[in-house]
């Protein structure tokens, strides 16, 4: 009906904006171990699949612990409210991190014996008799743990618009796939929309308030939340893209 479109809508809106900052991550991750351009299809197309059985998994663990314990929606509210105040508080970005102290990345080359030398798109090589992993490979397992890491706030988040399972996990899903097809282009432009992380982070605020305050028994219409989150995102593109224009006709 008209109220599962709603929340589908909703949650598709707050990942697909969450899972932009996936592209920053992805694009340090391909620059980090040299990935060819030819070969990224490949090591995005296996980040799906591997998304999709992790997301369906941390999604159906979600939805029995809020059948069973509803408490912990103020778990999944708290985690959205500290994502927000993180994402709202500017850090110090004098320095850039360096990816080869990157926790994922570090853990990454541990779980496997690697080779820095790539053959062609293959994940696996031979190395003076042994099977060893190629820069491609550890890529992937980085890329697979980060959107695990992501998925801690984005989960939560459209949990937050509805608690059908049903409906999270098509909205996810949608989401990844609709970022992997505009991959090029996104990675292009989200360096340009430079409100729109204070507005996700605003959003994350509103479904995290939303969360607690349905808990104790005040329940914030489906179209009212979409109302908001379409505003806040929207706004936030659209000031970027406003500012970007006025500096390049000054």
């Amino acid at each position: 009906g008209q109220e599962v479109s709603e929340e589908f809508f909703a949650g598709y809106l707050v990942e697909q904006s969450l899972s932009v900052d996936n592209l920053f991550v992805f694009l340090l991750l391909f620059e980090y171990f040299k990935v060819p351009l030819s070969s990224q299809d490949r090591v995005l197309n296996w980040g799906i699949y591997g998304a999709i059985v992790m997301r369906a998994g941390m999604i159906g663990i979600g939805a029995v612990a809020l059948e069973r314990f509803h408490a912990i929606l103020l778990v999944f509210a708290g985690i959205l409210v500290y994502s927000s105040v993180q994402t709202l508080i500017p850090e110090d970005e004098d320095e850039e991190e360096d990816m080869s102290e990157n926790t994922i990345v570090k853990f990454s080359r541990n779980l496997f014996d690697s080779t820095d030398e790539f053959d062609g798109s293959n994940f696996f090589t031979m190395v003076d008799g042994v099977k060893t992993a190629t820069p491609l490979f550890i890529c992937m397992i980085a890329l697979e743990i980060s959107d695990v890491v992501f998925a801690v706030d984005s989960i939560p988040a459209v949990f937050g618009v509805t608690e059908n399972p049903l409906v999270v996990f098509s909205s996810n899903m949608f989401a990844i796939m609709g970022l992997r097809s505009l991959y090029t282009i996104l990675s292009k432009a989200a360096s340009d929309l430079e409100y729109l992380e204070p507005a996700v982070g605003i959003v994350l605020g509103f479904i995290g308030v939303k969360m607690i305050a349905e808990y104790f028994g005040t329940v914030i219409p489906t179209e009212y939340a979409l109302a908001v989150v379409a505003t806040l995102l929207s706004g936030g593109i659209g000031l970027s893209v406003y500012e970007n224009g006025q500096e390049e006709g000054a």
